[in-house]
């Protein structure tokens, strides 16, 4: 057995609503630059207008994003909306992730052998909860991984900035820009990647392929993250240009997705494919792998304090 060993008493709701945000937060902190990247390769090649971050500046794959962005704007600027990316983790993997066994045992009845569709309809519905608590964080996370630092002035000073900014200049509904597009992003990401991970590792496990420990959770994470980019990439690109677009830009997301198609053709699609495959590879890698030792040590920790002799 390799990490913490599982103990007899399952993780309660609470230790995997805390181990969920806690996990998705440190995966963040690791990640982040790669999703930055895949933020600017997403949006490049759309005309802002007067909010055009860099009109010069051209990024060609994952690493030439990474290094143009150091030498053009530093080194911070790849951590460019963490406070908030850190913020939306918090709210919305503990909702999405930390709470998806229990919706799942409410779908199945307390069943303890879950099919399929009751996955499906438990992924989707913590995909959407989460968004509906988080929405604001993306928008701020997303506006500030977007604006570059050179060649003209930021649209934001401060994550705090950004809230107050948002809401005095688009109004309220503004902070809560692209929700439909995250809903159905989510919606299809937690099915993806919970579902996945959940199917995988019960496979290795009933197959002996493989124990309860890091090698199992490794691989399925893996294979999770594969799967996630490959469906949820067209909806992610849309989200991202549909939250990052001025006032008045798109009139909704199908818009969006509509004139990308007519200016930039199907491909345009799976722009950042390679840096979202990066990120949410690594992602779900090291979120599934925290989140399953910090279950079993919060739990071993509770256990040995109900029973210290």
């Amino acid at each position: 057995m390799v990490g913490f060993k599982a103990t007899d008493v399952p993780p309660t709701a609470t230790v995997k609503f805390l181990g969920a945000g806690t996990a998705a937060c440190i995966a963040d902190l690791i990640t982040f630059p790669l999703d930055t990247a895949k933020v600017r390769l997403q949006i490049q090649g759309e005309s802002q207008g007067p909010v055009r971050a860099m009109a010069s500046t051209q990024y060609r794959g994952v690493l030439g994003t990474i290094l143009t962005m150091v030498r053009t704007e530093g080194p911070r600027s790849l951590y460019n909306g963490l406070v908030a990316g850190l913020q939306r983790q918090m709210s919305f993997a503990s909702v999405r992730i930390g709470l998806y066994d229990s919706v799942k045992q409410f779908y199945t009845k307390g069943s303890e052998h879950a099919g399929i569709g009751s996955r499906l309809l438990a992924g989707s519905t913590t995909g959407a909860l989460a968004v509906a608590v988080a929405q604001p964080t993306d928008v701020v996370k997303v506006r500030f991984q977007a604006q570059a630092r050179a060649g003209g002035g930021r649209r934001y000073q401060s994550t705090v900035d950004a809230y107050k900014t948002i809401a005095r200049e688009e109004g309220f509904r503004g902070l809560w820009k692209g929700t439909s597009p995250n809903v159905a992003r989510n919606a299809i990401v937690n099915c993806a990647e919970l579902v996945t991970y959940d199917l995988i590792k019960d496979s290795l496990l009933k197959a002996n392929l493989m124990t309860d420990d890091l090698p199992c959770h490794f691989i399925s994470a893996f294979g999770a993250g594969f799967c996630t980019t490959v469906i949820a990439s067209p909806v992610d690109v849309v989200k991202t240009r549909y939250m990052n677009s001025a006032l008045g830009q798109y009139s909704s997301a199908g818009n969006c997705a509509l004139t990308m198609l007519q200016k930039e053709g199907p491909r345009a699609f799976y722009k950042g494919f390679m840096p979202s495959f990066l990120r949410l590879g690594s992602w779900n890698v090291v979120m599934f792998v925290t989140y399953e030792q910090l279950k079993r040590a919060l739990m071993a920790a509770y256990t040995s304090r109900e029973a210290p002799f």
